[in-house]
Parts: structure tokens; C-alpha cells; sequence
């Protein structure tokens, strides 16, 4: 082939095989490599069992072949067999290798004739043998036998075209001389993926079978269903051979004998035969490996590239340095540290663009997932107002109250806020959570460090809701309180008792009083709020003010000998104003009602009094101000002590303790030893690593010079017909042969270029 490293091109794409199956990735370089396709009893095992000289693949009726096997031929001194799934067991019984694969493919995929895709790895070492790595797939099949699902056909067929649709993949087409070729289901397959046969190789088995009087002379000389790479014709050992053990060496000299004697080959003798067909898969694979080498390089440098940082850990490994556990220990608790601050302060080198993670996340539940849990806080309207009408009428005992009390609003307060504490340890839960998970993304190593001391970050988090609770401020400025307004109004009276005239208004959940001025000194009059309604009033005629009247429901006076009396505005919205304050009051429109009347049903234990009803609405009022208050400053708090008390001092604890804390909990030497999965993981890794070194170093090394064998030219592939196309059978094209495409001239030789 002209140098070494054209020879070492098959071993060397068998070590990146393993190299990348050892690792459990599946080879995304498109590796070249022979797929063997044919229909079940095409010869396939047969074909691949005088390569290697020995009977080691299973045999019987049905579907044998049920996992892809990657034989790979070395040729080599001594003779044995490796399965990759059995690494450092050789095989010399090759009986053990048949049970091996039968037990390997039972293990996957069970004893009822099914199959699988994931391929098992056979490597075969034998004087006898040229370089080469062949893939035996599964034989087509049409129906399903014995457990096998009814859509087998289908299965095997998809699983074929995982493999012969890369363009990296030869495919070796199987099919018996003793069937109609033109119905071959291996070459019609091939030529699915393969049309201009840039790929395929025809090999045609059981020549020794044809009718007395036949050949496949004009087949085997390309010329009656010719293929661009031709076809090669081998005699395999017939079922009574292989029951009888037919040695294969004697089987083989047998094939010689009936190639050189037969009158219809004896003129091509020498390009029929396995050895032959072995030779030229060889040659064929190694031109193909060697012209697909500029492609393969730049994939070659793209995983070496991408495994740089993962290996650079493990290039200065040395496991007999005593100190190398101590430096590691110190190095990974100092990375952590480092890792972990990235991840909660937001300055990490690598920018998760899909999710959100660390303090992002920590962001997100402070600032919209807690205030969302404290705002979704449900409660029954009804069965509040009933709670806060029995604190009055428990505070008021057999007294008739005339007030609304102070202790009954404390008490519903305080009910309230403890209710907060639910979403309060939701949002530490989340918290810790998400610190969980942020220190598993740093390391693996140490996640204990964060959940030192949780319950006790938990509780001191919560006394917030204590502090809340230990003390009710009703001075509090954004507080409506028992004042719920102050300000100007006039007091529409007529000419005759005195007319109108501007107060300073203040009112309570009690009353509404009316003042000389805003010092509130000298009051001029307190109405209780007891019975009242109010009223929309028209706007008088010689007035620019807006109103609206309150009266007395029971028909009572309300000021002196008025019935109603008529409050003045300067503007609509002033109205409007001083008609929500008094509904805080309890003080509603007579057509009005409180919107939770209409759920109160006669049986209701809530007292229908309306001055119960008015203090109740009152402390209602109340509660929903207070409350208000105790959620914004909450909303403040909580993020803030939780950062303090949990994320600063999970970092603090890292910086300054986490090392010394490693040290006193038992023996490093222990705590550091690395497990048997991590020095098998590393171990492979380095393996590929150099492999992929090694692979471009060999094809650094390949002569720019040599000269690659042309592509034979275009054939007649006429005789192979199209698959059916979708249209129906009346469609008048349907069914018809290929094109004839007439040969071109063969390409000129040309020289693999390195760069």
C-alpha cells in the first residue's frame, strides 16, 4: 500500500472504535467501516467465518444475527479473540466465543428472537487474517417467527439504514446465486442509500448451488446486473459441511479447486474466492479510509479540542505523590468556593443561556415567587366576618357595646399573621433548594456543607413572624386606623337657619365630628355613625359645589332638627374620595349593602344587628390596612434575612470553616480516596485522549504522495429496480427501471493531500 501508515489505518480505526464504545458514547466521527447486509441465509456468517478460518458465530433457523457484531481482523503472530465487554479476557476456544455472543445477545435483548441496535465489539488476532472490520447486521426478514413482533421486517430495516445511510460505510451486498439477483433485498437496500454505487460491493454466495447447466458467469463479470465495484463470487461450506465440521482451511482449498476447474470461472479464478474478497475488502477499505482522511482529520482535531479541559486534571496525575490527596482535597474545597460565589453572585465564565440556576433563581423566588405566595393567601370572606363579630361580642360580654373594641381587631390581626408563616417557609424551603442544587453544580464532593445547621437558619428566619406578632402598631403611618380622614367640608344649611358654612371634618370607625378649623380645638359637633346611609344629592342651583346627604335610617334627627344633612365638595372626585373613606367606616349608599350580605343565609350565627354589622365591617377595614403593612415590610425582610442568615453564611462557612470542618471529620486519606468508577473514568479518558493524538499523528505521517485507486465509472444499473413511489398503480411511470446511465470516463488518479 506504499508505507506504514497506510497499513496502520484499519487497526487504527478499530482503536478509535473502542476508544469511543469504551466510554459508552456511540462514534460520532462516522468511523469508515463494511456493513454486511443480506437476507437471512444469504451466507453472511459463512463469508465472514472464512475470513477469520474458524466456526465462532451462532447458527441455526430464524433470525441468528439479532445485535450488530463489529468483527474487527488483526492480523497478528498469535490467535485469539477480545470482546470489548470482557476487557482483558482472551478467547482461544472459539466454541467460548459463539456462546459469548449468544449469552451477550440474550443479555440485551432476551431469549425471544428479538433484537437491538447496540452492537457488541469482537476483536479477532490470527496469522490468517488481513486487517479489516466488518459489521454482520441482522438478516432481512418478512415474517415475524415464534415472540417476535409483527413489525420485525420494519425493525431491521430501520436498524440497517443506521448504519449504511453514513457516507463513511461500504456496504457489503450478500446474495446467493441460487436466488433471482434482481430481487436481491441486499442490493435494493444499497441502492436506497448508495444510488450511484459509489459504495457497494456485491459478493455472490452459493455458486456451487445453481441449477446443473447454469452459471453466473456474465453476473460475475459485471456485465449481465453489473455494479460499479462488481461483484466477487465465493463457495462457502454447505450445512452438511458445518454439522460435519468440515475443517474451513480444507473448505477453503475446496473453493480454490472449483473456481480453477470450473469451465465458466476458471478464466477469472483469480479474482473469485475469499482470500481474494478478503484482500480487495482490505484494499477497498483502506482507499476509503484514506480518502475520506481530510474529513475525518478536522473531526479528529474537533474532539481532541473538546476533551483538552475535561483531561487536563488528569494529565499531571501522579498516584504515587503522597501529598497528592492533601493538595486535592485544598484545591477542590478552594474551587468550590470559588464555584459556588460564581454561581450566587452572578459572575461565572460560563453563561447558562436556557435556564435559570443560582442566584438567578435565588432572585426569582425573593422577588416573584414569595410576594405571589403571601398575595394567593386565600381566606373566606364569610367565615372572617363571622370571626371578627364573635371576638366583639366575646370582648363586649353582657355589656351592650357602643364602640367598636381595639381588642377584637388585635385579635383577628394576629390570626392573620401567623398565616403568613406557610409562605414564609415555602420561600426557605425554595431557598435551600436552590442552594442544594447549586452546590451540586460546583462538586459532588462536599455537598454537606450547605445543610449545616438548616433547622436553625429555618427558625431564625421565622422569628420575623414573631416580631410581628409580639407587638401590634397601630401608629404605624401607613395605618388607616380608627381615623380614617380629616379634612375640609361644607355644610349645606339654608339662609333661614344659618346657612352654609366650612368645617374641618375628622372621621373615625365612630363617628364623624366637625371642627372650627384643622387644630381641632373647639368641635362643634360629633354625629355617631350608627343607622347612617348616605345619598346622592342634586347640585344646587346657585351653587358650583359638588354633595351628597347622610341620614339616619331609623328616621331620626341627625344634626339639630335636620333629617339629613348635605356635605359639599369642590370637585366630583373630592365626593368620591369621601364616599370610599365612610364605606371603610361601614357607612354605605342606602341602595347598597356590603358585598358579602347576599352570602348570609337566616341560619348564619352572624347577628344581623346593624351596629354589629357596621363595627364589623370597621374592623374588616382595619385588618385588610394592617395587614397590608405587615406583607410589605415581610416582602422586605424576608429576602434580606435569609440572605444574611443562609446564603452569606453558607459562604462564609466555605471560605473559612468548610476545610477545617473536612479535617475533623475523620481520616483524608479516606475521605480523598478515589473511587474505583473515577480511575476507571479517567483511565478511559486518557485512552481516548491519546488515541485521537496518536490517530493524527499517523495520519501526519501518511506520504502526501500516494495515489489513491479511482472509483470504477458509472454501469447500467438499469436492472435494478426503483422502489414503488407513493402513487397509485395506474400512475403510468410506475414500476419502470432506472435510467441508463451511460459510463463516463473514470476519474483521474489523484494524490491525498494532508492539510
Amino acid at each position: 500500500m506504499g508505507n506504514r501508515g497506510m497499513e496502520d489505518l484499519i487497526p487504527l480505526i478499530n482503536k478509535l472504535q473502542d476508544a469511543f464504545s469504551s466510554i459508552g458514547q456511540s462514534c460520532n466521527l462516522d468511523l469508515p467501516q463494511i456493513a454486511v447486509v443480506g437476507g437471512q441465509s444469504a451466507g453472511k456468517s459463512s463469508v465472514l467465518e472464512n475470513f477469520v478460518g474458524r466456526d465462532f458465530l451462532p447458527r441455526g433457523s430464524g433470525i441468528v444475527t439479532r445485535r450488530p457484531l463489529i468483527l474487527q481482523l488483526v492480523n497478528s503472530n498469535v490467535e485469539y479473540a477480545e470482546f470489548l465487554h470482557c476487557k482483558g479476557r482472551k478467547f482461544v476456544d472459539f466454541d467460548e466465543v459463539r456462546l459469548e455472543i449468544e449469552a451477550e445477545t440474550d443479555r440485551i435483548t432476551g431469549s425471544n428472537k428479538g433484537i437491538s441496535p447496540v452492537p457488541i465489539n469482537l476483536r479477532v488476532y490470527s496469522p490468517h487474517v488481513l486487517n479489516l472490520t466488518l459489521i454482520d447486521l441482522p438478516g432481512m426478514t418478512k415474517v415475524a417467527v415464534g415472540d417476535q413482533p409483527q413489525d420485525i421486517e420494519h425493525q431491521i430495516r430501520d436498524m440497517l439504514l443506521q448504519f449504511i445511510t453514513k457516507e463513511s460505510c461500504l456496504i457489503l451486498a450478500v446474495t446467493p446465486a441460487n436466488t433471482d439477483l434482481a430481487n436481491s433485498d441486499a442490493l435494493k437496500i444499497s441502492k436506497e442509500v448508495d444510488p450511484q454505487g459509489l459504495r457497494t460491493i456485491g459478493v455472490i454466495t452459493k455458486l456451487d448451488l445453481m441449477d446443473e447447466g447454469t452459471d453466473a458467469r456474465d453476473i460475475l463479470e459485471n456485465k449481465l446486473l453489473p455494479l460499479r465495484r462488481g461483484y466477487i463470487g465465493v463457495v462457502n461450506r454447505s450445512q452438511k459441511d458445518i454439522d460435519g465440521k468440515k475443517d474451513i482451511r480444507a473448505a477453503l482449498a475446496a473453493e480454490r479447486k472449483f473456481f480453477l476447474s470450473h469451465p465458466g470461472y476458471r478464466h477469472i479464478a483469480e479474482r473469485m474466492g475469499t482470500p481474494h474478497l478478503q484482500k480487495s475488502l482490505n484494499q477497498q477499505l483502506t482507499n476509503h479510509i484514506r480518502d475520506t482522511l481530510p474529513g475525518l482529520r478536522s473531526k479528529l482535531q474537533s474532539q481532541l479540542l473538546s476533551l483538552e479541559k475535561e483531561v487536563e486534571e488528569f494529565k499531571n496525575f501522579r498516584p504515587d505523590d503522597p501529598t497528592r490527596k492533601t493538595k486535592a482535597l485544598l484545591q477542590m474545597v478552594q474551587q468550590f468556593g470559588v464555584d459556588f460565589e460564581k454561581c450566587i453572585e452572578g459572575s461565572g465564565d460560563q453563561v447558562d443561556t436556557s435556564n435559570l440556576s443560582g442566584g438567578a433563581k435565588i432572585n426569582r423566588i425573593f422577588h416573584e415567587r414569595f410576594p405571589f405566595e403571601l398575595v394567593k393567601m386565600e381566606f373566606d370572606e364569610k367565615e372572617l366576618r363571622k370571626e371578627i363579630s364573635y371576638a366583639i361580642k366575646n370582648i363586649h360580654g353582657v355589656r351592650t357595646g357602643l364602640f367598636t373594641p381595639d381588642l377584637a381587631f388585635e385579635a383577628i390581626v394576629k390570626k392573620q399573621i401567623i398565616k403568613l408563616k406557610e409562605p414564609c417557609v415555602k420561600c426557605i424551603d425554595l431557598v435551600i433548594q436552590e442552594l442544594i442544587n447549586t452546590v451540586r453544580q460546583c462538586t459532588n464532593k462536599v455537598l454537606q456543607t450547605l445543610t449545616h445547621k438548616p433547622d436553625a437558619h429555618g427558625c431564625s428566619v421565622l422569628l420575623l413572624i414573631d416580631i410581628e406578632l409580639s407587638y401590634i402598631n397601630t401608629n404605624h403611618e401607613d395605618f388607616i386606623g380608627f381615623v380614617i380622614r380629616r379634612g375640609w367640608l361644607t355644610i349645606n344649611i339654608s339662609i333661614m337657619k344659618g346657612g352654609s358654612k366650612d368645617y374641618w371634618f375628622v372621621l373615625t370607625a365612630e363617628s364623624l365630628s366637625w371642627y372650627k378649623d384643622e387644630e381641632e380645638k373647639e368641635k362643634k359637633y360629633m354625629l355617631p355613625l350608627d343607622n347612617l346611609k348616605l345619598r346622592d344629592v342634586e347640585k344646587g342651583f346657585m351653587s358650583s359645589k359638588h354633595g351628597f346627604g347622610i341620614f339616619n335610617t331609623e328616621q331620626r334627627n341627625v344634626y339639630k332638627d335636620l333629617r339629613q344633612i348635605e356635605l359639599a365638595c369642590d370637585t366630583q372626585d373630592d365626593v368620591d374620595s369621601w364616599k370610599a373613606s365612610f364605606l371603610r367606616a361601614g357607612v354605605y349608599p342606602e341602595k347598597d349593602q356590603p358585598d358579602n350580605e347576599d352570602t348570609i343565609t337566616p341560619g348564619d350565627t352572624v347577628s344581623m344587628d346593624p351596629q354589629l354589622e357596621r363595627q364589623v365591617e370597621t374592623i374588616r377595614n382595619l385588618v385588610d390596612s394592617y395587614i397590608g403593612i405587615v406583607n410589605k415590610s415581610i416582602r422586605d425582610l424576608m429576602p434580606k434575612t435569609i440572605m444574611h442568615l443562609m446564603i452569606n453564611s453558607a459562604k462564609d462557612f466555605i471560605h473559612s470553616e468548610l476545610l477545617a470542618y473536612l479535617y475533623s471529620a475523620g481520616d483524608q486519606g479516606s475521605l480523598m480516596e478515589e473511587s474505583a468508577e473515577q480511575a476507571q473514568r479517567r483511565d478511559e479518558m486518557l485512552r481516548m485522549y491519546h488515541a485521537l493524538k496518536e490517530a493524527l499523528v499517523i495520519i501526519g505521517d501518511i506520504s502526501a504522495t500516494t495515489v489513491s485507486t479511482p472509483v470504477p465509472p458509472p454501469v447500467d444499473d438499469a436492472w435494478l429496480a426503483k422502489e414503488p413511489s407513493s402513487g397509485s398503480a395506474d400512475d403510468p411511470d410506475h414500476g419502470k427501471l432506472d435510467e441508463y446511465c451511460p459510463p463516463s470516463r473514470a476519474p483521474r488518479k489523484r494524490s491525498l493531500t494532508t492539510s
